[in-house]
């Protein structure tokens, strides 16, 4: 016997029930979720619209509102969350190397490859600008902060010389300059990545430990070229 219910109707999915009072973090979890695997399987900012996001939870639009003023809050929130990974390890890399040095190694390391691992992330908070001072401080507060513990670690220990967050933020210059150019140029004849990614963040290091014994002209004030190689070859020594 026939059912008297349309087709149509048996196939629809039901609507999904409103929250219960003091339920509202719950669905603010789901929007994120929602948010991060659009993002993470499109690729493509654009594709992570609010209607989307709200298709997969099974809301209306407007219930996003209640939770984020817009698309960009609820997309800093996403990358922010996955962030928060790369501040754990960050940490982790750092806590379990033998020593500050190569813990700066590790850290570097641990960056490029969770770029990498997260790109569309790494592309929304590292290279777009931000009207707002939040991802920023996110990152001064989390993984930078990490980088810079370690660096100043290395100044105590005599490996390098100068103010902590300067050295930090050209290491940290280094380790973003190779995550954004594998991520966005994937298609350049790049050497062998791992190996490109690891003397790179080598580079970056032990240039500023020679650096600091150049004694007192640093390169690039017009030292001329025959000292500056007499002087690199003392490091040998």
């Amino acid at each position: 016997m026939s059912s008297s219910v349309p087709e149509a109707a048996r196939a629809a999915p039901a609507p999904r029930r409103r929250a219960a009072r003091g339920r509202g973090p719950e669905l603010r979890g789901e929007l994120l979720r929602a948010a991060t695997d659009l993002l993470s399987e499109t690729g493509d900012v654009e594709a992570m619209s609010l209607r989307a996001v709200a298709g997969r939870v099974g809301v209306s639009v407007p219930s996003i509102y209640l939770h984020f003023a817009d698309k960009e809050t609820l997309l800093e929130a996403v990358c922010e969350e996955v962030f928060d990974a790369l501040h754990a390890r960050m940490r982790a890399a750092g806590e379990q190397a033998p020593d500050a040095f190569e813990g700066l190694y590790a850290q570097g390391m641990a960056y490029v490859h969770f770029a990498l691992e997260n790109p569309e992330q790494y592309r929304v908070l590292m290279m777009r600008r931000h009207d707002g001072p939040g991802a920023d401080l996110e990152i001064a507060t989390g993984a930078f902060g990490y980088l810079v513990a370690s660096v100043r670690a290395c100044v105590e220990q005599g490996v390098l010389a100068g103010e902590p967050v300067a050295l930090a933020a050209r290491l940290w210059a280094a380790a973003h300059g190779v995550a954004a150019l594998l991520i966005a140029k994937p298609h350049f004849p790049w050497p062998d990545r791992e190996a490109f990614i690891s003397d790179t963040i080598c580079m970056a290091g032990l240039g500023l430990a020679a650096a600091a014994r150049l004694e007192d002209t640093p390169p690039g004030d017009g030292m001329p070229l025959p000292d500056l190689v007499a002087r690199l070859d003392r490091l040998r020594g």
